[in-house]
């Protein structure tokens, strides 16, 4: 009788283990050419791999053919299984092999690892994030920040070191077009604005609005960052390119903070300068009812007598918006 239809159909040999993740395993199995197939075509050997529950250490089958190789998918990280080989002959008789066990891998970091690092200033776990070279330095978060950018806005020193010293792109931006230079200067961190600086961070990158760092700074109002920035060579009557402001505009509407604004004239923001509607720096400190910033523009001659386009003078204009506090100052700083 053929050796194939023999009862005892010699044991195989338990299956090899291939490629292991941490989620799959590959085993394959290569046995013996004369136990593989008769001189008949329909002798084939039928090979099945099988898997014991952990739970009922009972084994189901999860995959037959004729292949000889097979990848387990779906399977959870950091746990071990156990499988053996069957092998059937086309008469029905089989064997099985011995069983294998096998564990899969952990499962690799992920850009939310780092970024959850990031956010809680971990420096030691983001070294052994990024260790892994699972991860991307400039993989960002939901909102497109990177681990730079929320290390920078955060004013975290040692994280921006580290990003950097990895390879971290200090010119990537978020969805906004914002980079880590202008978040930084925004909060007011000037050790983080200096290092990102020293490598390579530039003043004139525009986000979407077309506004550069020193508009972020100034919407910020850290006057020891202003100073430096203008130091290092930042214009101060840059306009961005959506209402064509200038950082003194942006003072002039947001915070009113009169020693920024004192700050940009020093050093020779144009008092006068108009915007794309044509209103002035004191026009909008007028409208946003910033007594103090119209006082100081006053007295470093802004022209309390140019008109908008509509042909309405300061005073009209800060009239019709119920800004009486101003129109005072305005009429008592005209005579």
């Amino acid at each position: 009788m053929d050796a194939l239809g023999q009862a005892d159909i010699p044991k195989p040999d338990p299956p090899v283990v291939g490629t292991v993740t941490h989620h799959s395993i590959e085993l394959y199995w290569d046995l013996d050419k004369n136990l593989q197939r008769t001189s008949s075509h329909d002798q084939w050997l039928n090979f099945s791999i099988e898997e014991e529950d952990s739970k009922t250490h009972t084994y189901g089958t999860i995959y037959t053919g004729y292949a000889k190789r097979y990848t387990v998918e779906g399977l959870q990280p950091s746990a071990s299984y156990r499988f053996r080989l069957k092998v059937t002959s086309s008469n029905g008789d089989y064997n099985y092999s011995p069983v294998v066990t096998v564990s899969t891998t952990r499962e690799p970091k992920s850009g939310e690892d780092l970024h959850r690092a990031v956010n809680m200033n971990d420096e030691d776990a983001v070294i052994k994030i990024l260790r892994t070279r699972s991860v991307k330095t400039d993989v960002p978060d939901k909102l497109g920040f990177t681990a730079l950018m929320v290390a920078a806005q955060k004013g975290y020193s040692g994280l921006v070191n580290l990003l950097i010293e990895n390879g971290a792109d200090v010119n990537q931006v978020n969805g906004s077009g914002k980079d880590s230079l202008m978040l930084a200067c925004f909060a007011g961190h000037l050790d983080i604005v200096k290092h990102l600086r020293e490598h390579g961070a530039s003043w004139e990158t525009r986000d979407k609005s077309g506004c550069a760092a020193i508009h972020s700074a100034a919407d910020g109002g850290h006057l020891s960052v202003i100073q430096w920035m203008i130091s290092d060579g930042s214009k101060v009557d840059i306009k961005d390119s959506h209402l064509e402001w200038t950082p003194l505009m942006r003072v002039s509407s947001i915070t009113g903070n009169t020693d920024v604004a004192a700050c940009f004239i020093e050093a020779g923001a144009d008092v006068n300068v108009k915007d794309k509607d044509g209103k002035t720096p004191l026009m909008v400190a007028a409208l946003n009812n910033h007594e103090g910033l119209v006082q100081l523009l006053l007295e470093n001659g802004a022209d309390h007598s140019v008109k908008n386009e509509y042909g309405k003078t300061i005073v009209e204009m800060a009239h019709a918006f119920g800004r009486q506090n101003v129109v005072s100052l305005l009429l008592k700083m005209r005579k």
